[in-house]
């Protein structure tokens, strides 16, 4: 479990209340912008509550577009994080809702790019607390063992189950991680909506930086 100190969060949080702007969506690699700061990137299935976390992570409230349509994200979505680091929102991955031509491309987007960007730092894999790891997710995280990326599980929308289960599901999860070679051995719980867990996650983020 990841311990940080007071300085340690108020820096982070500063950091976080700073400037955090869009900057470009990514469809192509081509498009990526320079490798000028260390990156993290978020991904998860559709309707995961990525964007919801980035703007709770950056108290506000429309810096990352949310929608009840799942597959809105359709790009690599950069974010300037107080010129210190890029944050990255990747499109989704399950049941989006959309031709198999598309959801190729996407896939093929997403690998080349775990592939081959030497600046990126962290993955951070979303998953909702209410259902646990998906076979979605686990290929994922067998694509990120196999390019060596490292990776953190970070549980979504932990309000909406009791302590009980969403200790259950944290245990389960802490063991598939240790039959995977690049995750990060423990996760955080979160929730976007009550602020549970954004202080700490953006510590563990700034520590990249």
């Amino acid at each position: 479990m990841d311990e940080f100190t007071p300085q340690e969060i108020e820096a982070a949080r500063k950091l976080f209340a700073g400037p955090c702007d869009f900057m470009l969506g990514v469809a192509a690699l081509s498009q990526l912008p320079d490798a000028a700061f260390p990156e993290v990137a978020f991904a998860g299935r559709s309707n995961v509550g990525k964007s919801s976390l980035v703007n709770a992570l950056t108290n506000r409230k429309t810096l990352a577009k949310t929608s009840a349509t799942p597959g809105r994200t359709q790009q690599l979505n950069y974010f300037n994080l107080g010129g210190a680091l890029y944050m990255v929102d990747m499109p989704g991955y399950g049941y989006a809702k959309v031709s198999k031509t598309q959801v190729a491309e996407w896939t093929q987007l997403i690998y080349d790019y775990l592939r081959g960007r030497p600046t990126l730092r962290c993955v951070f894999i979303l998953i909702d607390s209410r259902h646990g790891l998906k076979e979605s997710d686990l290929e994922l995280m067998k694509m990120l063992d196999e390019t060596a990326v490292s990776y953190r599980i970070v549980l979504t929308k932990a309000d909406k189950v009791k302590d009980q289960d969403l200790a259950k599901i944290k245990q389960a999860i802490i063991v598939t991680l240790k039959s995977h070679a690049a995750a990060y051995p423990d996760i955080l719980a979160t929730s976007a909506e009550k602020g549970l867990g954004i202080p700490e996650l953006r510590a563990v983020i700034a520590s990249y930086t």
